[in-house]
């Protein structure tokens, strides 16, 4: 579930979204249902599905959103919300529409400074869209109202919503922006279509896998593929999760050994410079100034450049030939010797 969405993410429509807890999780009365309207004011959204008696905010600049969101506030304060097929069209027709979503219930509008509006709305039923009515000044729809069907709570059924349930919590402990209220809220959830449809709202995935879990009828169905969901999330969690602390690892390694490496400098500094560093150097140059076969005067200076590059990185370099030694057979002047020595040490 996405971690910076809603509580484990975030959809928009030229919005920003957070599933808001309803005050009550009961489903539509019979009176209720049959006082909905059959002709519906709908209202396209990008990026985004809402779900029955999950509660939003969302804040609409469309001029044609802002028609039908003014329209439904006088008629009953019902209105559609469907998700747009094509959530780049600024525009949508017919076509950019798909052809279920859910009615809501308008709690409270909120005009903005900007002009736009925000939009405290409640899901309450799934639809499908019958027929276009009109799409001027808004859309409006002739539509049919779709029930879910709860099926018995068998053995099979109740270890599948559990399991749906716990893997929601893994997914909260484990996402680091997400606060510890929503794993109170997920824990006391007692309806099981509003425990599904609180989960999926919040689901980090497309927007399409949203749209087929709103139009599965079969309640069952939509369970198994939410929890299929559920588990490419989790999954996702923890590899970056995991990614995360072998990054942080490896990050404190490089500060500690930056840290230790300005020490050493600032030690160096207060000492005058390194003398490690000023004797290889002395040594470069001596060897400059020798006698000897082309070999031997090669292989001295590739062993010197080593000696430096290791007194930079202030390793300590055993079994490999020591300052000291090098003086010692510089002042006996004895480049026959310096070969053989180096021959004698073992590459590293």
């Amino acid at each position: 579930m996405n971690q910076n969405r809603q509580y484990f993410g975030q959809n928009e429509e030229e919005i920003e979204i957070m599933p808001i807890v309803p005050l009550t999780e009961d489903e539509m009365s019979d009176d209720e249902k049959k006082a909905l309207p059959k002709d519906l004011i709908v209202l396209p959204l990008r990026n985004m599905v809402l779900y029955p008696n999950v509660v939003i905010p969302i804040t609409v600049s469309r001029e044609k959103s802002i028609k039908a969101l003014q329209e439904a506030e006088k008629t009953g304060k019902h209105i559609g919300v469907i998700s747009q097929t094509d959530a780049k069209s600024e525009n949508p027709g017919y076509a950019d529409i798909n052809k279920i979503g859910t009615v809501a219930q308008i709690i409270r509008q909120i005009k903005m400074p900007d002009g736009s509006l925000t939009v405290f709305m409640r899901g309450r039923l799934r639809f499908k869209v019958n027929e276009w009515l009109q799409d001027e000044p808004f859309f409006k729809a002739d539509v049919t109202y779709l029930e879910d069907t709860i099926p018995a709570m068998d053995n099979e059924f109740a270890a599948m919503i559990a399991t749906v349930r716990d893997m929601a919590e893994q997914i909260m402990r484990k996402s680091s922006n997400v606060p510890p209220e929503a794993s109170i809220v997920l824990k006391n959830i007692e309806n099981i279509s509003f425990l599904n449809h609180f989960i999926a709202s919040n689901l980090n995935c497309d927007t399409k896998d949203k749209q087929a879990l709103l139009e599965e009828n079969n309640f069952t169905k939509r369970t198994e593929d939410l929890l299929r969901l559920l588990q490419v999330e989790l999954q996702h969690v923890e590899l970056k999760n995991k990614i995360s602390d072998k990054t942080r690892g490896e990050l404190d390694k490089q500060q500690r050994d930056y840290f230790l490496n300005q020490q050493m400098k600032a030690i160096k500094d207060e000492l005058g410079g390194d003398s490690n560093d000023r004797e290889v150097k002395d040594l470069q140059k001596r060897a400059e100034g020798k006698n000897g076969v082309k070999q031997q005067k090669k292989c001295l200076q590739k062993e010197l450049k080593s000696l430096s590059v290791c007194t930079h990185l202030h390793l300590i370099i055993q079994p490999f030939i020591t300052i000291s030694t090098y003086y010692s057979i510089f002042h006996g002047k004895n480049i026959q010797k310096i070969f053989m020595i180096l021959k004698r040490q073992e590459k590293y």
